[in-house]
């Protein structure tokens, strides 16, 4: 007998996908594991500037310093396959949720969101782009990942029932 396929299959999209979505798709991969929740889950950009490529060396060493390593990924830029291939398209701020909304295909089965929606009382917020700052703004990021990683691994499995 093959094991279940997993419920739930959850993409993080930023724009480059170097910085935000590796390192929330590093902190739900991890949340994930320990709360035993099954589940896919990845990253992926809404530009292709950066395709191929590692995540940026300061997200690398950020989400290494909370234990997740984040090293091995390489970004992409979304397609238009993960509108179906992922039940939750969920975008780091405002831009790329617009953008994602405008490439959605009508046949879309993903529930497209914000990361910060499942956090209470930070619904709608935007996870800022640490980028063009220093390795301050990506402790910055990461806190932000994080607390919002469990908050969508918790609000998934009670999905799940």
């Amino acid at each position: 007998m093959s094991p279940a396929k997993p419920t739930h299959a959850v993409l993080f999209v930023c724009l480059g996908n170097i910085c935000r979505s590796p390192m929330a798709e590093g902190a739900f991969r991890e949340a994930a594991e320990s709360a035993g929740l099954s589940c896919t889950v990845d990253s992926a950009g809404t530009a292709a500037y950066h395709v191929g490529n590692a995540p940026d060396r300061r997200a690398i060493a950020t989400a290494r310093a909370h234990g997740v390593d984040i090293a091995h990924l390489a970004a992409r830029q979304i397609a238009i396959e993960d509108f179906t291939a992922f039940t939750h398209i969920i975008a780091l701020d405002n831009a790329n949720l617009e953008g994602i909304k405008a490439h959605a295909p009508r046949n879309t089965t993903a529930q497209i969101s914000m990361m910060m929606d499942a956090v209470e009382g930070r619904a709608g917020e935007q996870v800022k782009d640490p980028y063009y700052g220093d390795e301050e703004g990506f402790e910055v990021t990461w806190a932000d990942v994080s607390v919002a990683a469990q908050a969508w691994v918790e609000k998934l499995l009670a999905e799940s029932g």
